[in-house]
């Protein structure tokens, strides 16, 4: 099928280098041009160009295309690539947020049966068909907020069963949407009730990822390294452990203290670590010229009411910089991206064009897809939305919002 998308105002997120990841003093770069056509093959972009001085290469391939969409003068940019959801879990959390507005600390709340421990009972007791269901409406949810390529983890399942049963659903959810899906094993989420902290590592190491691997249900593998939860040295184990059976690492870190999670992803050359709303110094001096992707959260500090991850420190000192949403049932139930790019602007001091290409090109390097998704060049899945008529792409976190998108494309057709 070949696509053309005529009268487009700006078309924005271009990649003629053909850049993997925007880093440092690059990142405020954010390639477009105005008067604009788009013509993808196949679900493939073919090419793009202006009217301005060149109708006529616009004609010719508007005369090829089995369908022309009229932008109406919107704005068409790449869409978002999330690298960090949790959106397989099974039902609400609201009773845990009424108790952090009435004073109960997270501890307090786990003390009460909440937090990771009360996802995986919930989970627990729900069919993989009924979990399905459920994370499907989120997944039409992100679609329609303008997400193409989403990494999902587990994690609220905490045994063997429940996280095969999680994994099951992020395949199906693979096999059954137009979205780029990414999965990623995360049993090293919380330790299960009814095992010592050694005992449940052993568990993970020794019966989850062995059962995992069989059936070829992660990309990648996760640990949250952090106060309370696994250490540096549990989690080198486990990163070891996945790295035999194919699983690239990623890290879950320095959200809650200083914890060694940067460094033990580095250490482990894990794709991204995540969170960093304790981050320091030394931290993002550890990170330079290396190949794992900062990557922050800024709806996780917004919710629980933290510090967020120091996005305009680490481009300062020339690192990239991924936001994803972290959607999941405690700590950020959203998955709106747009959002994510507000606070970013408006909490950690980027740019506009910062934003957005920390959640386009550089959450797709973060899930190591931006080959192929995270920007609009030849040889691009095409993976856009088209605007409304905006004013400019600082519009976008400004009217933190308002629903500015007004048609999706995945794979080169449009989403209803």
């Amino acid at each position: 099928m070949k696509l053309f998308v005529k009268n487009i105002g700006t078309l924005a997120g271009l990649n003629p280098d053909g850049l993997l990841k925007r880093k440092g003093a690059e990142m405020s770069i954010l390639l477009s041009i105005s008067d604009a056509w788009l013509f993808a093959t196949d679900g493939i972009i073919t090419a793009y160009g202006s009217i301005c001085g060149d109708n006529a290469t616009a004609v010719s391939y508007e005369q090829q295309a089995d369908t022309v969409v009229d932008a109406e003068g919107g704005t068409v940019l790449p869409s978002f690539c999330d690298s960090h959801t949790h959106i397989v879990f099974a039902g609400s959390r609201e009773q845990e947020f009424v108790d952090k507005i009435n004073g109960l600390s997270y501890a307090e709340i786990a003390r009460k049966g909440g937090g990771i421990l009360n996802s995986a009972d919930r989970l627990h007791n729900l069919s993989e068909d009924e979990l399905y269901e459920q994370s499907m409406h989120r997944v039409r949810e992100i679609i329609k907020k303008g997400t193409g390529a989403v990494e999902i983890k587990s994690g609220y399942g905490l045994s063997t069963e429940d996280e095969l049963k999680m994994l099951r659903v992020i395949r199906r959810i693979k096999e059954t949407t137009p979205l780029k899906v990414m999965s990623t094993f995360l049993g090293a989420h919380a330790v299960a009730r009814g095992y010592s902290q050694s005992d449940y590592v052993n568990l993970v190491i020794n019966e989850m990822i062995p059962a995992v691997a069989a059936e070829g249900l992660a990309d990648f593998i996760d640990v949250f390294c952090d106060e309370g939860f696994f250490t540096f040295e549990e989690t080198s184990r486990i990163l070891e452990a996945g790295a035999r059976y194919g699983m690239r690492g990623k890290i879950h870190g320095e959200e809650l203290a200083p914890s060694g999670g940067v460094e033990v992803a580095l250490k482990h050359s894990a794709l991204s670590v995540d969170h960093l709303e304790s981050m320091t110094d030394e931290d993002i001096e550890m990170m330079r010229d290396t190949d794992t992707m900062p990557t922050a959260l800024p709806g996780t500090s917004f919710f629980l009411n933290m510090p967020f991850a120091p996005g305009r420190k680490m481009i300062s000192a020339g690192l990239p910089l991924a936001i994803a949403s972290d959607y999941n049932p405690g700590s950020t139930p959203s998955g709106d991206m747009k959002f994510a790019i507000s606070l970013a602007c408006i909490k950690m001091r980027l740019q506009p064009e910062e934003a957005i290409n920390a959640a386009t090109i550089n959450g797709a390097a973060a899930m190591g897809l931006s080959n192929s998704y995270g920007s609009l060049a030849p040889g691009m899945v095409a993976n856009f939305f088209i605007t409304q008529p905006i004013p400019s792409l600082a519009f976008i976190p400004y009217a933190y919002t308002t629903p500015i998108i007004r048609r999706v494309f995945l794979q080169g057709k449009e989403v209803e």
